[in-house]
């Protein structure tokens, strides 16, 4: 007899129900190279409707409630994650990538849905925006296993957090029941909530990291709590101010993660914990709300639509987005490979269902398995097409140190801890050779479980565990300082290491 799911209560008991097992499918998923996505969507068909769970749950608006929830989560995740000296060269392709070749890949997709399958134009809309959407989840996840260059990396992840808000205004316009809204029209919609969104976000990213340096919290377990409250706090006001709310909550993360704000470690684990939290939720919902066998009436279609968006539409995005900026073929190559699809294009396929527009079961199903079987295919072969293309990034001594400060108020000073990494130039390095400002110290080392406090001639090695104490004006530099010597050596900024990075 089948489980009828129809109420909150209802829906939280059976995910938590599957939590656990979703959790244990984490490693299999990075081992395996695949998404998580797949594996979690097979976990909620699996225990669904046709399934050997018999669940039924067919709330879309209760799905796309969730689904949005969970977005603004692996948005701030994603945030949080993205460092400002790898996209900042990339900023201006990205935005361009985002609007442009948003424009781009929704008419070629449409106008493909169109022709070749015999939608109509309102459905082939709908699909060609839905789709056009890459996914932060998906993208995040498989990039940061690929060793990919700084400027492609940069550009595919601010790609993936900006061309959120456009596609989900053009989604929601041609979800209204009645005309579409003329082109001039959605477009200064468009700029208008984007401009509000950019705002908001940097406004509340900036306020918020200012107050989290300069007022100690009683316990530092708050620090990733009001991390995460600020960063879901621009989505709402950017959101409740007619604007973009994902736009805003991920730049407002991403000021938040390149303001270096006490216990960060920590703040970036709680983070990345409630990330796969908000992906494994979201996708075993989505699982469960298909209805499988309903899908191979729909295959064919997915697959010659996903034909169109994969080898016409995303390169033709990616080649007229950026053609200013001179890129190399190989690095649009791999662009165009790397357009991700996720669980957001099937969270946003539930938007024309809750709006009750005709034909929009289909078009779910037509990108839920457009979604599948595309990311089965490139998800795993973007490692290998990386290397043909010779763009892999291999310098591992480059890898930053994880610094955790922890201020100390009543002193009006910070004491930064971190752990010497095994590819490292800071091994070999004496402590008189860190060159630390006036103000900062090394005042303990842990090696082998033992802790001492050094001499200035103590040589460091990889694998110790250093604690400096830095007074409140030298924190900065001596942070600086650190990394400086972590990535150039004992030698760093007399031969042309920047400090800063």
């Amino acid at each position: 007899m089948p489980l009828t799911v129809h109420t909150l209560n209802e829906l939280l008991l059976v995910c938590s129900l599957v939590l656990l097992v979703a959790v244990a499918a984490v490693r299999i998923s990075s081992r395996s190279g695949l998404p998580s996505l797949l594996i979690y969507l097979g976990i909620g068909i699996a225990i669904g409707q046709d399934g050997i769970g018999n669940v039924v749950f067919d709330n879309a608006e209760l799905t796309q409630v969730i689904g949005y929830a969970a977005l603004v989560v692996i948005l701030a995740e994603g945030g949080l994650g993205t460092k400002w000296k790898e996209i900042k060269p990339a900023l201006p392709a990205a935005i361009v990538l985002s609007l442009v070749g948003v424009a781009v890949s929704v008419g070629v997709t449409a106008a493909g849905a169109h022709y070749l399958v015999g939608l109509e134009w309102r459905q082939a809309l709908l699909i060609g925006a839905v789709v056009s959407s890459t996914d932060a989840a998906a993208v995040f996840s498989v990039l940061r296993k690929v060793p990919l260059p700084a400027r492609v990396t940069g550009v595919l992840e601010a790609e993936s957090g900006f061309n959120d808000a456009p596609v989900v205004i053009l989604v929601v316009a041609f979800s209204t029941v009645g005309p579409v809204d003329d082109w001039y029209v959605l477009l200064g919609k468009i700029a208008l909530e984007l401009s509000i969104g950019a705002a908001i976000g940097l406004a509340v990213g900036f306020l918020g990291s200012y107050g989290l340096r300069h007022v100690a919290l009683p316990a530092s377990g708050l620090y990733p709590i009001a991390v995460m409250a600020i960063a879901i706090t621009a989505y709402a006001a950017g959101a409740m101010a007619h604007g973009s709310g994902f736009l805003a909550v991920y730049l407002a993360a991403m000021v938040l993660g390149n303001a270096k704000l006490p216990h960060w470690p920590a703040t970036r684990g709680f983070a990345d914990g409630l990330g796969w939290i908000a992906q494994i939720g979201m996708f075993v919902l989505l699982g469960l709300l298909v209805t499988p066998h309903e899908l191979v009436h729909d295959f064919w279609p997915a697959v010659i639509i996903g034909l169109v968006l994969t080898m016409v539409a995303r390169p033709l995005e990616v080649f007229v987005s950026l053609l200013p900026f001179r890129l190399p073929w190989q690095e649009q190559a791999l662009m165009s490979w790397a357009g991700l699809r996720g669980a957001v294009p099937i969270i946003l396929a539930t938007i024309p269902m809750v709006s009750g527009i005709e034909g929009s079961e289909r078009v779910f199903n037509i990108v839920f398995v457009l979604v599948v079987v595309y990311t089965l295919v490139q998800g795993p072969t973007l490692p290998w097409l990386a290397r043909k293309l010779k763009l892999g990034d291999t310098d591992e001594a480059a890898s930053d140190l994880g610094i955790e400060s922890a201020p100390l108020e009543k002193l009006r000073g910070h004491l930064l801890s971190f752990a010497i990494p095994a590819a490292s130039r800071m091994h070999g390095v004496e402590v008189s050779e860190l060159r630390l400002p006036p103000g900062a110290s090394v005042t303990l080392v842990v090696r082998d479980a033992k802790s001492f406090v050094p001499l200035p001639s103590t040589v460091l090695r990889r694998g110790d565990e250093l604690l400096v104490v830095a007074t409140d004006p030298v924190r900065d530099a001596a942070e600086a300082r650190l990394r400086a010597v972590a990535r150039g050596g004992k030698l760093a900024g007399w031969l042309g290491t920047d400090a800063a990075t």
